[in-house]
C-alpha cells in the first residue's frame, strides 16, 4: 500500500509541511525532510521551484526564485533524494507544476519518482481531465497518487468527478486566493470546509492555505482530515534556519 494510504489510515489528524527544495541553501532539501520527521510531521511536500509559480504568494515564490538561483533542478533534486528512503519513512509528495515535468518527460519524471520513494505528486496546473485520459495509467504504473485541489468555487459535479478520479487525499484549498498564511478563518471558509464534509466523499480533505499557528490548524481540521502548512513554515526557515524546525512544529501541535 502507498505510504499515504496508510498514513490516511491512522486515528489522527494530519500535520503535513510544504518546504521549497533547494532553500535556503542548495543542500538543505534532505537535512529539512529529516528535521520534519523527527520533529513529529505526518507527511513532507517538496516544492519543485517554477519561474512562475502562479498559485503561490510572495513568501513561497521568494523562495522558489532563490532556489532557482542556488540552481535546484528537478534532475538535481532527484540526486539529493536518491537515499532518503534509507532514513525517511513518512509520505513524501513532489508539489511543483506541470511545465518541468513536461520538458523532464512525464513517464521519466514519474519513474525516477518511484525510483527514489516519492509516493505522490501535488501539479496544480494539471487539469483533472486531461489527468485522467492522457497519465492517470503511467501515475498508475509507477505507483503515485495525484492530489487535485478543490476550492471554494469549485461546483459540486466538479468536486465529485475528482473524487471520483484520486486515489488518496483531496487538496482543500482554504480560500481563492494565492498561498500564505492567515490569522484565523472567517464564517465563510467555515460553511465551506462543512460544506466539503457533508458530501460524504471517499477521499478525505487536506486543508491547504493560511495555515500558520495552531488556531487555524485547529480550525481547519475541525471538518477535514488534517492540514497543509507551506507559507508559515518557509517563513521560519528564512528568518531562524533549519536548526530551528522543532521549535516550529512544537508551536503548532502545542495542546
Amino acid at each position: 500500500m502507498n505510504r499515504i494510504n496508510q498514513k490516511l489510515k491512522e486515528d489522527k489528524k494530519l500535520l503535513s509541511i510544504y518546504f521549497t527544495a533547494g532553500y535556503p541553501s542548495i543542500n538543505d532539501t534532505v537535512s529539512i525532510i529529516q528535521n520534519l520527521e523527527k520533529s513529529g510531521v505526518d507527511m513532507i511536500e517538496i516544492g519543485l521551484p517554477f519561474s512562475d509559480p502562479l498559485a503561490d504568494g510572495p513568501t513561497i515564490q521568494a523562495s522558489s526564485t532563490a532556489a532557482l538561483k542556488n540552481g535546484m533542478t528537478s534532475k538535481l533534486l532527484f540526486k539529493q533524494l536518491k537515499d532518503i528512503r534509507q532514513t525517511v519513512s513518512i509520505p513524501l509528495i513532489i508539489m511543483g507544476y506541470f511545465n518541468p515535468m513536461l520538458q523532464y518527460g512525464v513517464e521519466a519524471f514519474c519513474k525516477k519518482c518511484q525510483e527514489v520513494g516519492i509516493d505522490g505528486l501535488i501539479i496544480p496546473d494539471l487539469p483533472v481531465d486531461v489527468y485522467h485520459s492522457e497519465y492517470k495509467k503511467t501515475f498508475e504504473k509507477y505507483g503515485l497518487i495525484n492530489v487535485f485541489l478543490i476550492t471554494p468555487q469549485t461546483s459540486d459535479e466538479r468536486i465529485r468527478y475528482i473524487d471520483s478520479v484520486s486515489d488518496g487525499f483531496i487538496y482543500m484549498v482554504s480560500s481563492a486566493s494565492t498561498t500564505g498564511a492567515k490569522v484565523g478563518f472567517g464564517n465563510t471558509q467555515t460553511k465551506y470546509f462543512e460544506r466539503i464534509a457533508n458530501m460524504n466523499l471517499k477521499n478525505p480533505q487536506i486543508v491547504g492555505f493560511g495555515i500558520s499557528n495552531n488556531k487555524t490548524l485547529t480550525q481547519a481540521t475541525k471538518y477535514a482530515k488534517g492540514a497543509i502548512i507551506g507559507s508559515a513554515f518557509v517563513k521560519h526557515l528564512t528568518k531562524k534556519g533549519k536548526s530551528s524546525i522543532q521549535e516550529f512544529i512544537n508551536t503548532i501541535l502545542k495542546s
